[in-house]
């Protein structure tokens, strides 16, 4: 595989990112990762997410440690949050009228203000489901346009609605590219972060579902097709990302083994567990991680 990184940056300079995957309430792993980096002041110039990755870390620009955790606990039982009443009612399993609106509004403020001052640039994709491509957009305000993306980033298919923005019909971001680490090479960044949320080995298996997939997309051949071969995708971005890895190229930091919490978790105990799983390898790797972004310096 080819591990060459396509260095738009000037000669001689790093552009330090920070690269979340996605995968529903896996990402309490990913919370617990940026939440030590938050604590410990550890600087990038930007950051790419999708789905979980993208609606998780958006709180590491601004800058609000343990909000993550603290708004999945709170909710994760409340039927208004998530459950087959909201899928049934609304189309979404999650339901977006909750989960966009009152909580980061006024139940658990997203700190907008901050948000538009940390000058850390902020990409999250989504996928076209017109094109099964992957939509990349940069967060600037995290004003209705931006909340409207992170809401399609992270729109799991077949138990959510595509979300129109623009001329655009948007699904989950992980469809199309699970962890958006060639993205931020093509913008320059060289020195870079991956945080997966599956452990080292892992290799996606075709979907058990993909007759329902067939069916329940049909109107949508592109985002379908990319459904059904995201397993291809999924376990060659794995290789690649242990190349980059193990050429110094990428930094990762990974669960040590499978996480074994459902997408939908309902339970806040599994919620803190997973969370403090990533705490615990983030703080476990943070050594190792300073001294990588620091060749920056040299």
């Amino acid at each position: 595989m080819d591990t060459t990184v396509n260095n738009n940056s000037t000669p001689g300079t790093f552009k330090k990112g920070l690269i979340l995957e996605g995968g529903a309430m896996r990402g309490m792993f990913t919370a617990g990762v940026i939440d030590v980096l938050l604590e410990n002041n550890v600087q990038f110039d930007g950051i790419a997410g999708v789905s979980a990755g993208a609606v998780f870390g958006c709180n590491f620009k601004s800058k609000q440690i343990g909000r993550a955790i603290r708004y999945n606990k709170k909710y994760c039982k409340d039927p208004r949050y998530c459950s087959i009443r909201s899928l049934i009612k609304t189309g979404d399993l999650y339901n977006t009228d909750f989960c966009y609106r009152p909580i980061p509004e006024f139940l658990d403020p997203f700190d907008r203000q901050t948000f538009q001052n940390n000058p850390i640039e902020f990409f999250l994709g989504a996928t076209d489901v017109n094109t099964g491509k992957c939509m990349y957009h940069q967060c600037t305000d995290g004003g209705p346009t931006d909340i409207k993306w992170m809401q399609a980033s992270a729109s799991m298919p077949l138990v959510s609605r595509p979300v129109p923005i623009d001329n655009l019909l948007l699904l989950d971001g992980a469809i199309s590219d699970s962890v958006p680490y060639r993205f931020m090479e093509q913008k320059g960044y060289n020195r870079n972060v991956i945080v997966l949320t599956q452990p080292d080995g892992y290799q996606k298996h075709k979907s058990k579902l993909s007759p329902v997939i067939r069916f329940l997309l049909r109107k949508f051949p592109a985002v379908r097709e990319a459904m059904l071969s995201r397993h291809q995708m999924y376990n060659r971005q794995m290789e690649e990302i242990k190349q980059r890895e193990q050429k110094g190229i990428s930094f990762v930091i990974r669960p040590p083994k499978a996480l074994g919490i459902s997408r939908t978790e309902h339970n806040p105990d599994e919620l803190e567990r997973v969370y403090q799983t990533g705490r615990l390898e983030a703080e476990r790797n943070l050594p190792a991680l300073k001294r990588f972004l620091s060749l920056s310096n040299e």
